[in-house]
């Protein structure tokens, strides 16, 4: 990666930065070195080190001035680039659309990566530039780390936009982050009612490493009506992992697998352990008995939640990995369980009447 942003303070550092995180040496020149020698010379610099593949980090900006685009203009025409991409912020709206039809005009774009595409205005960003400018999208960004950049694919943007939800990227995502073992021993405690704690803050990780818990949800059909819901809509907001874990860490490992024990002077020390209050313990204990039934209604397809899932367009079938295909009423439809019982009382009573 070569870092030819020499404007932007600290631009220099945090490509260093993020090179260390993800293995990728990066190519640096002092403070004041003009950015289209530092392209120039960073390509003798990747031959030396026999790379493969060059990343030219360039300057950006929200309001573009003349400077910045012949700048960006020499570059291109003295390197030559295969790709030539912007980075465009999906939440600031038409004002990326007008951004990227400059910079397409400027250089001719051959691809755009849009960020912050777990926001509200990911949608029309994306509808709006591609319309303007005929560019690509190839990568979108759902969060902040680099896991977080994926590849763009039109259809499933367009069925999450349109409550639809996503599933095989959500399963591609949960592939990626949560081993089959694991999801195998969860699958297999959830259905015999044996969930703790400890399976719950493991839980709570993995899907934490998928990303943004609401980017996560948006996946599932139906959930832009279910996210509606009082205790749905409060369960997204905010960053609650590091109170849940700090909480369940200061339980002896009795109380994380048997939280019915957990009595009043039990709360008091694993709220003075954690730094919290009793309430917020008692709030968890309670979420935590809500959520396990929530989990296990949605695996049977019986109870509350299952309904109020499939009230709001989901499929019980598709909300939990492994979850039993709900019977479908109707043309073709079979009945089981007390409907079942109910139509054969009625067949056997009208035969006793023939």
């Amino acid at each position: 990666m070569v870092a030819a942003d020499v404007y932007r303070p600290a631009a220099i550092n945090q490509l260093k930065t993020l090179g260390k995180q993800v293995g990728v040496p990066v190519y640096a020149e002092p403070m004041g070195a003009d950015p289209v020698d530092i392209c120039v010379n960073s390509l003798n610099y990747a031959r030396e080190q026999a790379s493969t593949v060059v990343i030219l980090d360039t300057a950006g900006r929200l309001n573009i001035d003349e400077r910045m685009m012949q700048e960006v203009t020499s570059i291109r025409n003295r390197i030559q680039p295969q790709e030539v991409l912007l980075v465009a912020d999906a939440m600031t709206g038409q004002e990326a659309v007008r951004v990227a039809d400059d910079f397409n005009k400027a250089v001719s774009l051959t691809g755009m990566i849009l960020t912050k595409m777990d926001g509200d205005a990911r949608g029309g960003a994306a509808l709006s530039i591609r319309s303007v400018t005929g560019v690509p999208i190839k990568f979108m960004g759902l969060g902040e780390k680099t896991d977080a950049l994926e590849p763009f694919y039109p259809d499933r943007l367009a069925s999450r936009i349109l409550g639809m939800g996503d599933v095989l990227s959500l399963i591609e995502r949960a592939q990626e982050t949560i081993s089959q073992e694991e999801a195998a021993r969860t699958q297999a405690k959830l259905q015999q009612g044996k969930f703790d704690l400890e399976d719950f803050l493991s839980a709570m990780r993995q899907l934490k490493r998928m990303g943004p818990l609401r980017s996560v949800m948006e996946m599932l059909p139906g959930f832009n009506k279910l996210a509606a819901v009082p205790e749905m809509e409060e369960a997204l907001e905010g960053d609650q992992l590091k109170y849940i874990e700090a909480i369940i860490l200061s339980m002896t490992k009795e109380e994380r697998r048997n939280p019915d024990i957990i009595n009043g002077s039990r709360r008091k020390r694993i709220s003075r352990g954690s730094g919290t209050t009793v309430q917020e313990v008692n709030q968890l204990l309670e979420q935590f008995s809500e959520m396990r039934t929530m989990i296990r209604q949605l695996s049977t397809g019986k109870g509350r939640w299952a309904q109020m899932f499939r009230q709001y367009g989901g499929d019980t079938a598709t909300a939990l990995p492994g979850a039993p295909s709900m019977p479908r009423h109707g043309i073709g439809g079979k009945k089981t369980g007390k409907a079942a019982r109910k139509e054969r009382r009625k067949q056997k009573a009208r035969s006793g009447r023939r």
